[in-house]
């Protein structure tokens, strides 16, 4: 095989921003209405930081921002024990419904990917709802839905996999969109500590992962902080992780989770990071035909390639340890108890296979 040095075809380098901001949570609204009123405020805030941003790096470093990420829990922060029924009412998006075409507005009138994470119902499964993780072209078109697989207490496409299958397809688990920009994915929040799902979009052919995050902000080595670099530099992909800058509207300290919003590059250096607050700071310039070069490589560095999957089917394809389909049957999503003893099980699978 000819060895694959120059990418012609690879998009001009261009800058990401992981743009850090604070979110205003809606469990505390008084009603629906009241959250829905808030939602659409955080998504015109958001259009003016975005604006403002793009201008200043602009000014600032010469690059053009062509992909701007957003925080998770950017538009609602996130259920408090709220019920199903009452939580997509008040903190979940329609797919096609008025705050998505908002967002779409959003990245058309800036000229910009815009990539992001919210609650969203699903009319193939009315009694629940997903957080979703999404692309939005500069067009306003929304080229990329992904649906968090792993939650702690939220419910899951892993939940209802038999049936998510059959409507959606295998491809609906881990999409990758081609773009102007390169291959573009999406991973939610602490699912950056998975290494299998980074792995899976990186064999898809994804080359830059749009990761929204609410993290805690700590001078120590946090968990997230330690996988983004290792998701990195194990897929060779570009990594930005946006974080919120303070979450408001709930009874916990605001600014738990802030700071450390970043762009890491495809052999795991962080080259930009945001301190804690509202931040433009991260922000660096892309470069998908150097990453691409280094793909082509036959050198010990090149982990993608020396992958010998093979070694690992009987390790992924025994018994499972979080069975699948667990909501199946269910009328609604349900409380954290459920939840809880799925987990408990899961730790009594892996005592029988001698991990404890």
């Amino acid at each position: 095989m000819t060895e694959r040095r120059a990418t012609p075809d690879a998009p001009e380098p261009y800058a990401a921003l992981a743009l850090q901001m604070r979110c205003r949570a809606v469990n505390e609204c008084r009603t629906a209405d009241e959250a829905r009123s808030r939602m659409r405020d955080a998504i015109e805030r958001c259009g003016g930081l975005v604006a403002g941003s793009k201008r200043f790096v602009a000014t600032y470093s010469g690059d053009r921002v062509r992909l701007v990420v957003l925080p998770e829990y950017f538009l609602s922060g996130f259920p408090r024990g709220e019920g199903a029924a009452e939580w997509r009412a008040r903190g979940c998006l329609e797919p096609d419904g008025e705050e998505y075409r908002l967002l779409g507005e959003l990245a058309r009138v800036n000229d910009t990917y815009l990539a992001g994470n919210a609650y969203e119902t699903d009319s193939h499964f009315p009694a629940l709802y997903f957080q979703a993780s999404f692309i939005i072209d500069p067009g306003g078109a929304t080229i990329l839905r992904y649906r968090r697989l792993i939650s702690m207490y939220s419910p899951t496409p892993h939940d209802v996999l038999d049936r998510y299958l059959e409507v959606y397809g295998e491809d609906a688990l881990f999409p990758v969109v081609d773009t102007e920009l390169g291959r573009l994915a999406c991973v939610a929040s602490e699912e950056i500590l998975f290494p299998e799902i980074a792995r899976a979009l990186a064999l898809g052919g994804a080359e830059l992962i749009c990761h929204s995050s609410s993290e805690m902000g700590s001078p120590l080595a946090t968990p997230k902080n330690i996988a983004k670099r290792a998701r990195a530099h194990e897929n060779a992909v570009y990594v930005v992780s946006a974080n919120s800058g303070g979450i408001s509207g709930l009874r916990f300290p605001a600014e738990s989770t802030d700071g450390h919003s970043q762009v890491v590059d495809f052999s795991g250096r962080v080259l930009a990071e945001a301190g804690p607050g509202e931040s433009m700071c991260a922000f660096a310039e892309i470069d998908i035909g150097a990453l691409r070069r280094a793909r082509s490589k036959p050198a010990m560095g090149n982990m993608l390639a020396r992958q010998r999957l093979e070694l690992f089917r009987g390790v992924y394809g025994g018994d499972a340890i979080y069975p699948a389909n667990t909501l199946v049957g269910n009328d609604t999503a349900p409380d954290r108890e459920f939840h809880i003893k799925n987990l408990r099980e899961a730790i009594l699978r892996l005592h029988e296979r001698g991990c404890l």
